[in-house]
């Protein structure tokens, strides 16, 4: 069953956040993801909720999903990501 991980993220560092989304997206593949949705426009339909930006990502399992976060090779980019942009991050497993 797919898995969706989806991230809310407030980017504090734009320059150094940019090294950060290539180190992801290679980090992504080796884990058999995708992106389905990076930063692209977002409109608020219902609530108050007002994210400057999205990403979602498409795994084969919740598991697989697990497995890239905790990954050596999302470490660094992790790390990065941290220290450049705050984020909300959850995984969710599809239908």
């Amino acid at each position: 069953m797919s898995a969706y991980v989806i991230v809310e993220v407030e980017v504090r560092d734009p320059q150094r956040y940019e090294a950060y989304k290539r180190m992801a997206e290679q980090s992504i593949a080796a884990y058999g993801g995708r992106y389905i949705a990076r930063g692209g426009a977002c409109e608020t339909l219902e609530g108050d909720w007002r994210p400057k930006r999205i990403v979602v990502l498409e795994f084969e399992s919740l598991e697989r999903a697990r497995v890239w976060w905790a990954s050596p090779e999302y470490a660094e980019g992790k790390a990065l990501r941290q220290a450049t942009a705050t984020s909300r991050m959850i995984a969710v497993a599809g239908l």
